[in-house]
Parts: C-alpha cells; structure tokens; sequence
C-alpha cells in the first residue's frame, strides 16, 4: 500500500525529507498514481479519515432507537474494546505523532483534519436528530466529541510512555468526556 510505505519512509527520515518520487520508486508505481490517490503528500500520512467517517456514518444510520450521541459512544467504546487501528496504543503511533510532531506541515494538516472531521461530524449528529447541518447543539456536541477522543488518546500515549496500562487511561478520558457531553447535550434531541 502506497500509504504503508510513505509513512514507513517519513518515520524513518522526516516527512521533510523524503519527496514523493522516492515514495512512488519504492511502492513501485508512477508518481502521477500517487497523487491520484493522494492530492497531498501530507495525505499519504493521514489515510484513515474516510474509514472514521464511513464507521461513524453507518453507527449513525443504524442507531435503531439509540440517540445520536449513544450510538456515537458506543461505536467508540466498540473500536476500544476491539483495539481498533484507530485507537490502537503500543511503539508504532508513538513513532508516527513523534513523526507529526516534529513536522510543521503535518501538525498543520492534523488539525485542519480534526476541524474538517468535527464539522463532518457535527452534520453527521444534526442529520441523525433531524436538524440542520448548522445547529448549535450539534457543533457542540461534536467539539465535545472530538476532544474528548484527541485527550483520551494522548492520555494513552502517555501512559503507554509511562509504562502505564494505555487502555485505561482511553477508556477512563472517554468515560468522563461522554459524561460531560451527555451532561451538556441533556435535554435535547441529542441525548
């Protein structure tokens, strides 16, 4: 996979420092099938967003009589429990947001996904309760949301750091961050 490859080389030697024509030698095809698949080389780092957004979509659409911000909880707890790549703690994430860290493109491109993401998000939750894509209550809910999950899994990988249980501290950030959304959102069509 073309992706599998590029981070393998960015990890290795700073995104900086590998152009895209040595990402397509290695991966064995023409630099212009890069780009088709990946408009961006930063792209070729951040590969799983429509993966999380098709997940969410359908634990949305399926909810059956959940509300919009169980089914979403649930979906997550689900990917925790199953150890999911998402949400997967052990030396490879470590290497790769080292690897973003220490990238002004990439820290760049990671929270213009995170806010792309939320507000996907945010109309994903709004379309599921009926409401408008702009809803306040929906924007919040996602916000919430979103931070919930980027604490919850930086608290993991610091505790994986700390030779810590990484699954507990995701799962007791999560806890607490679902309360408080859900404590927020009560009493509307959200909860």
């Amino acid at each position: 996979m073309i992706s599998d490859v590029a981070t393998r080389l960015f990890i290795e030697r700073g995104f900086e420092n590998v152009p895209v024509d040595e990402v397509a030698r290695e991966a064995n095809v023409a630099r212009k099938t890069v780009f088709n698949y990946f408009p961006r080389k930063e792209d070729l780092v951040f590969d799983r967003e429509d993966e999380a957004r098709a997940m969410v979509r359908e634990a949305l659409a399926h909810r059956g009589e959940r509300s919009p911000l169980h089914a979403f909880q649930v979906l997550m707890r689900a990917l925790v429990k199953q150890q999911h790549r998402l949400f997967t703690v052990h030396r490879a994430p470590i290497r790769f947001w080292r690897m973003v860290a220490e990238s002004p493109a990439l820290t760049a491109r990671a929270r213009e996904l995170q806010v792309t993401f939320g507000e996907d998000l945010a109309a994903m939750l709004a379309e599921a309760a009926g409401r408008t894509p702009d809803d306040p209550h929906a924007r919040l809910a996602a916000a919430m949301l979103m931070d919930t999950l980027v604490v919850a899994y930086r608290a993991a990988l610091r505790a994986y750091r700390e030779k810590r249980a990484p699954q507990v501290a995701l799962v007791e950030v999560m806890r607490r961050g679902f309360a408080g959304v859900n404590a927020a959102l009560k009493g509307t069509v959200y909860v």
